[in-house]
């Protein structure tokens, strides 16, 4: 089916004026922050990961599925006419909201990284060839590094990667010496969601548009903070996630010219996205129909509509204007914490606190934590920025960032959390290192079976059914750990996936058959104790007896899933497979 819905916009002034900025309502807008955690009012500041929903974007989601529910395109009844309706409105508000040219330039895909991916294959394939280059920066997330790294293996293209100066500013003058005639796209983050930087995005535009270079730009931290109009910005691309702007998870947006789209071959074949299918051959439908394959999230989009105005009705100027204030009061705040460091001291920045604490050395898992145990929800571990976090010399960081609905009284909750972990740190004895020339010394079994030792420890936790009594124990027990000497913690003894620096080793005990010894060290306080924890239950036990012991199970009973993200829980899981395999060998 085709159907002709684009709506074509002259260009528009972009900031009206808004109303004072009355946060008490804001906040009353917001059902999720009314709650406690672990006893403690929630402060809640992981906005750059996901921010909370307001209550008519779930009142749009229950209205949709009470009332209209129905899929789109496809029906001359009732209901999905309503859908039909209500989706493609939402698709106009995204329009005005990004003041595109049409609506047929607006693409509803599951987020961010979907838009990048499908301009790496609908655009990049068609485009590039072999040492063709595409330039990105250092500062990119994920999504925006490994697309294009997955198109270079696919024709042959090569990544250029302009640097950052310590302060996290892109060099412009390094960015000006990589275009050049091979250079084929620029892909770069206009907010970045670990540094905070805002980049320059007009002038990078600029000068790539000088050599006839398209231009796509990472939206998704920037588009719930900033005023965005692509028309003045001129990118050919733009990309963000509805559950960054206040709206519903697994819906997003890629905005393109219609020229570049017109020219692309569909990422996705299915319904929808055709105009007429024969066993000879097959015809596209129309813009945007053409990118979007199979039944949409139909929800979502009516949900992203509902968050846009949502936000536009606080006015994006007046949103700014209030978290420009609050990250001035809450950078003044964080320098009263001792040992702590910003990264990412920029001119230009949004409302990103990324920091980790240096004296005492405390590890950001920890910190993390620790604050969740005071209400304060943070993020921590690489931001799914390892070649930033490499260049700061990290392998995590703490981060703290901001939204519309933030007040000065959860910045001081934050800082209060942080004075009380570093206080707390600063008076706890800590083990004694041991000399880099020293031999390990690997601890004696505490049971004679696996299954004995589980059964201790699963009888204390059950005794401590106190979920910070608990907490408190792993962490003793971490703090009992015999430690690894500096000469082992080398590359070909690191585990990833622990969401911090860990290091293994593991041996057959000398003048034995099959009994295994294993040490290792984190520099995250929580994963020692987990880590002691397995020791307890392996060290020094028979291969055999390892490779019988279900640890699934063990860490079930045991109840270790409140301490164990995905992170920590894929940590440990390389933890055990590193020691069943020296089992394995020896059985």
């Amino acid at each position: 089916m085709s159907i002709q819905t684009s709506q074509v916009l002259p260009r528009t002034p972009r900031n009206r004026p808004a109303a004072a900025y009355d946060l008490r309502r804001v906040r009353e807008d917001f059902p999720i922050l009314r709650q406690k955690v672990h006893g403690k009012p929630l402060v809640y500041l992981d906005n750059s990961a996901t921010t909370q929903k307001p209550q008519v974007v779930l009142d749009a989601l229950q209205h949709y599925y009470t009332t209209d529910n129905a899929n789109v395109h496809r029906a001359v009844h009732l209901l999905s006419e309503r859908a039909t309706r209500a989706y493609e409105e939402a698709r106009v508000k995204v329009q005005r909201f990004l003041n595109a040219a049409e609506s047929r330039e607006i693409l509803f895909v599951r987020g961010t990284t979907e838009a990048i991916n499908l301009v790496a294959q609908a655009y990049g394939r068609r485009n590039l060839a072999a040492g063709d280059e595409i330039v990105i920066s250092y500062m990119e997330h994920h999504s925006n590094i490994v697309p294009w790294q997955i198109l270079c293996e696919q024709t042959g293209a090569v990544l250029r990667v302009v640097p950052i100066d310590d302060r996290g500013e892109l060099l412009l003058d390094e960015y000006r010496k990589l275009l050049g005639p091979r250079t084929k796209l620029v892909s770069i983050v206009q907010l970045s969601n670990v540094l905070g930087t805002i980049n320059p995005v007009r002038e990078i535009i600029a000068l790539a548009h000088r050599q006839g270079v398209p231009v796509l730009l990472d939206g998704a931290q920037a588009v719930a903070h900033l005023p965005v109009d692509v028309r003045e910005l001129d990118c050919d691309f733009y990309a963000f996630s509805g559950h960054k702007l206040y709206g519903p998870t697994g819906i997003g947006v890629l905005y393109g010219k219609a020229a570049l789209l017109e020219a692309m071959p569909p990422w996705q074949g299915g319904g929808d996205m055709i105009h007429s299918v024969s066993f000879e051959g097959t015809t596209y439908n129309v813009l945007p129909y053409k990118f979007e394959a199979g039944t949409p999230h139909i929800c979502g989009a009516i949900g992203l509509g509902a968050a846009i105005d949502y936000v536009q009705s606080l006015g994006m100027g007046a949103i700014a204007a209030h978290e420009g204030e609050l990250l001035a009061y809450a950078t003044a705040r964080l320098a009263e914490v001792p040992g702590l460091r910003l990264l990412g001291t920029a001119e230009r920045k949004g409302g990103v606190l990324s920091f980790v604490l240096e004296e005492p050395p405390i590890a950001a898992l920890d910190v993390g934590t620790q604050l969740d145990h005071e209400g304060v929800a943070i993020r921590t571990g690489h931001h799914c920025c390892q070649p930033l976090m490499d260049r700061y010399g990290l392998s995590s960081a703490a981060r703290a960032s901001l939204g519309l609905y933030n007040t000065r009284e959860d910045v001081d909750a934050l800082v209060a959390g942080l004075l009380k972990i570093v206080a707390a740190e600063t008076a706890r004895s800590r083990p004694q290192q041991v000399s880099s020339g020293a031999a390990p010394v690997y601890p004696e079994a505490v049971a004679a079976t696996p299954e004995e030792a589980a059964e201790e420890l699963i009888e204390l936790f059950d005794f401590l059914s106190d979920r910070e009594d608990r907490y408190r124990y792993i962490i003793d027990l971490g703090d009992q750990l015999l430690p690894l000497p500096e000469t082992e913690k080398t590359e070909a003894n690191r585990i990833y996936g622990c969401q911090s620096r860990v290091y293994l080793i593991a041996r057959k005990r000398p003048e034995t058959d099959d009994v295994v010894d294993f040490l290792a060290e984190s520099d995250a306080d929580i994963v020692c104790g987990l880590i002691a924890i397995l020791q307890r239950v392996f060290s020094g036990q028979s291969a055999r007896r390892i490779l019988a012991f279900d640890v699934e199970i063990f860490f079930k009973r045991l109840g270790l899933d409140q301490h164990l993200t995905l992170g920590r829980r894929n940590g440990l899981a390389s933890m055990v497979q590193r020691i069943r395999t020296l089992a394995q060998q020896l059985a």
